[in-house]
């Protein structure tokens, strides 16, 4: 009896999709269903802002994407069906934001996440 392997998650094309310049690198590690909470300053934990499925997803990544800003993957762990990374962004005058996200992961998609970002202000 053998053991099918499962899909990973690909941490190389999350690398390319938060640094790259388009969204659609970083759309393609989303399942269909997924799910995105975000908590900021604007959206706070009692009322987080919550998207479903990979439309709103990449309509909320079309618009991050088209501002003049640079997005650096600082590190990623994953362990089992489970991964966390570190995102750092900086705005062209020099505005700095850091996202902290944890996703749940199925057959190698995002399928949850939450994201926890702090602003400089």
């Amino acid at each position: 009896m053998g053991t099918a392997a499962r899909p990973g998650f690909d941490t190389d094309i999350l690398r390319q999709g938060v640094e790259g310049q388009t969204p659609e690198t970083l759309l393609s590690l989303y399942a269909d269903d997924a799910e995105i909470r975000l908590v900021n300053r604007n959206a706070t934990p009692s009322n987080p802002k919550v998207l479903h499925g990979r439309d709103e997803i990449g309509e909320m990544l079309s618009d991050v994407y088209s501002r003049d800003m640079t997005h650096k993957l600082e590190g990623c762990v994953v362990q089992g069906d489970r991964a966390a990374y570190s995102e750092s962004c900086q705005y062209s005058d020099g505005m700095r934001v850091l996202s902290e996200s944890m996703v749940t992961l199925r057959d190698g998609k995002i399928s949850e996440q939450i994201i926890v970002e702090a602003w400089d202000e």
